[in-house]
């Protein structure tokens, strides 16, 4: 992929290590984790060991950055003028870490204007980092990360799923879509954790990515790494998807894949939304 616009390499830089950083606190904490609150009716949680590492990265990203707008998963917005907004996921899958599974990750991305332009996800449990640069592909410890191929699977593709706090529990929309995925695909993972499933996207170890209104603090960090690894992202109906950390949450819907399993995909999620709109 051609390089083209600013590199951020030194927003990058500080991001990785501000995420290397809470994942070890993560790492070494896990075992003692406890749960602080629930929050709203949809169940989260939120944990003590997302404050901890939340107020890690935010002084970090404040240390470096102190004119650039942080929307944070706990704290929410800390406003400051300019085109520049950080986004803070300092605990994705907190929900797995409160039953003790060891699924979660830390993500810390970079918005101008609305458009993610670098991105950065941290696996404490591995010990690995991903990350994006708008226009300069993605990476990770061994180099720069594949994709997903172009060729439908012939037992079906693997799938993530995703869908937001707000989506309830028998939306009709969201249970019709994981329906046909679970029928027409061969696994579909749902992880808790997307920014997971964004990693193993890029990576090429899963086929594709499927979600249904979204959360917006972790979507464009996300999606960044698999577009810079060569994803194609589209709306449920087929159209270019723009991935966006503001507005209403039915913008937040998303298919993500490459080739013939892109195709696949939309044929099958496309007859679900025009059945129910």
């Amino acid at each position: 992929m051609p390089n083209s616009g600013p590199d951020f390499d030194h927003e990058r830089q500080v991001a990785v290590a501000a995420a290397e950083e809470a994942g070890g606190l993560l790492r070494r904490r896990f075992a003692a984790a406890r749960c602080v609150r629930t929050k709203g009716a949809s169940g989260d949680v939120q944990m003590d060991l997302d404050l901890a590492a939340e107020e890690l990265v935010l002084s970090r990203i404040q240390r470096h950055f102190p004119q650039d707008r942080i929307l944070s998963e706990e704290a929410g917005l800390l406003e400051a003028a300019g085109e520049r907004t950080w986004l803070v996921d300092p605990l994705d899958g907190s929900n797995n870490v409160v039953i003790g599974l060891p699924t979660y990750a830390v993500g810390i991305g970079l918005c101008l204007a609305g458009t993610p332009v670098m991105g950065v996800v941290h696996e404490p449990v591995t010990g690995e980092t991903w990350h994006a640069v708008k226009g300069y592909g993605a990476h990770g410890p061994s180099g720069e990360l594949p994709g997903p191929d172009r060729t439908l699977p012939r037992p079906g593709p693997v799938v993530a799923w995703t869908q937001g706090y707000a989506v309830e529990r028998g939306d009709p929309t969201a249970v019709a879509l994981r329906a046909v995925l679970e029928l027409r695909c061969r696994r579909v993972l749902q992880l808790w954790a997307p920014l997971l499933g964004w990693s193993l996207l890029a990576r090429g170890t899963i086929d594709a990515f499927v979600g249904y209104r979204a959360e917006g603090v972790d979507l464009p960090t996300g999606a960044l790494l698999a577009a810079e690894a060569g994803v194609e992202l589209r709306t449920l109906s087929g159209a270019r998807f723009r991935p966006g950390f503001a507005g209403a949450d039915t913008g937040r819907s998303f298919v993500a894949a490459r080739g013939e399993t892109l195709a696949y995909l939309l044929e099958e999620v496309g007859a679900v939304v025009s059945r129910a709109y």
